[in-house]
């Protein structure tokens, strides 16, 4: 590859694939990120160059709004997070002035259905009967879908005909299908642009929240039958990058397709972690570059949860930190708060060390190769008081202590932190 940074604008940036393809990219030297909204997200608490307000893609004013973010930012390539989105991109694209990362038109325009995809493949893969009347429901209970949606979002199982009458009389172009009872599984999958299927594979969804599964492990044990699976879609219609697919057990234990997505699936990143970055494949391949997939053989489990991120309205130039209890805690280094003084190293601040460790210093620092680090070691004994030693106005405070914290808060007025408060300073 060339050293020309490819500029990708993740759209809308905040949504949970939005934060997967952030942290997919993020550290590759080859990518500068933008990240962008129709609402103020997540987004801009991760992306350094963030814009929010972004006019939703109904909007009379998306498309201008687009173009003009596009060429005043330099984008490269827009990466779209969303399968509506995906398809509002898709049919402006030749408009926009820049790649859309993804699959064609065509293909999305069948995924984004889960009708057209179960008529499109029902001579060619199980997939669950529709029913379109009452009369051609023979046993309960069914299961209602909405045709277009993602996740979970507004299924529910219907054990009676008074039920689906009901569904149907609120909205008719509900799904109504047969019940599947058996286990659901994603199968995550890439596409190179020669349309050579490199990599697929399935994933139990564990536990779920909103329609997303955030307990994952891969599936070893069906491995073979989604392959063929995979294959079957990836010959039929044409895709490119990263996709996925979901498949559910019927009574008998045979699988079947629920749906197509043509991006990248959330909890992709269990995949990420043996190896696979599907984000950084697909950047690679839009702009023709070869891609190939090499994957690490560990066991591995994914568990998602609610992740923290702060905005302080704060200023400094100087960090003062405390070494027992605090940089060294039960004889381990606290990783989060050195990441935090590598971060500080980075954005060119000052570290000190300010201390009233009862051994000898020169040892200690070494003994946990903590050597080298502080820009300056104030070394001071039991009884001083640490705010004397504290000359910049511009500084902030780390200590385990709460009483040496309430000293030099009281004392000079600046920031002080707890080591478990560290987090509201770590930017990466």
């Amino acid at each position: 590859m060339d050293d020309k940074k490819i500029r990708v604008l993740v759209f809308p940036c905040g949504s949970e694939i939005g934060l997967e393809i952030f942290r997919s990219l993020k550290y590759s030297r080859h990518i500068d990120l933008v990240g962008a909204s129709s609402v103020e997200d997540h987004g801009r608490f991760v992306f350094k160059n963030y814009f929010g307000h972004i006019p939703f893609i109904d909007d009379p004013n998306f498309e201008s709004a687009l173009v003009e973010l596009v060429q005043n930012q330099k984008i490269s390539a827009i990466y779209p997070t969303m399968d509506a989105v995906i398809t509002k991109l898709n049919e402006i694209s030749s408009r926009i002035g820049c790649k859309i990362i993804g699959s064609p038109e065509q293909t999305n325009q069948l995924a984004l259905s889960k009708k057209k995809t179960y008529q499109f493949f029902r001579d060619k893969i199980r997939v669950p009967k529709l029913f379109y009347t009452l009369d051609e429901i023979e046993t309960f209970p069914v299961f209602s879908k909405p045709d277009v949606g993602y996740g979970s979002r507004g299924t529910k199982i219907l054990r009676s005909r008074e039920e689906v009458e009901l569904k149907w009389s609120k909205n008719p172009d509900l799904l109504v299908l047969e019940y599947l009872p058996g286990k659901e599984y994603t199968v995550d999958c890439f596409t190179d642009r020669h349309g050579n299927l490199l990599f697929s594979a399935p994933r139990k969804r564990g536990r779920i929240q909103k329609g997303i599964s955030v307990n994952t492990t891969p599936a070893i044990e069906i491995d073979s039958e989604v392959r063929k699976i995979a294959s079957i879609i990836n010959d039929e219609v044409k895709l490119r990058g990263a996709w996925f697919f979901q498949v559910k057990k019927d009574e008998n234990g045979e699988l079947a397709l629920l749906e197509i997505a043509t991006r990248l699936g959330g909890s992709s990143a269990l995949y990420r972690a043996k190896g696979i970055n599907f984000a950084l494949m697909s950047v690679f391949d839009a702009f023709n570059y070869p891609v190939s997939v090499l994957e690490n053989n560990h066991l591995i489990e994914l568990d998602r949860a609610l992740d923290q991120r702060f905005k302080l309205d704060i200023s400094y130039d100087v960090v003062y930190v405390d070494l027992d209890d605090c940089l060294v805690l039960n004889e381990y280094v606290n990783p989060s708060l050195i990441g935090f003084l590598f971060q500080s190293l980075n954005e060119d601040k000052k570290l000190v060390l300010l201390t009233k460790h009862e051994k000898n210093l020169t040892e200690t620092l070494n003994r946990f190769r903590l050597s080298g680090i502080f820009d300056e070691y104030i070394h001071i004994k039991k009884g001083d008081s640490k705010a004397d030693f504290i000359k910049e106005k511009k500084a902030i405070f780390i200590d385990d202590s709460f009483a040496e914290r309430k000293n030099v808060a009281e004392s000079l007025g600046i920031p002080v932190f707890a080591p478990d408060a560290v987090a509201a300073l770590i930017t990466e």
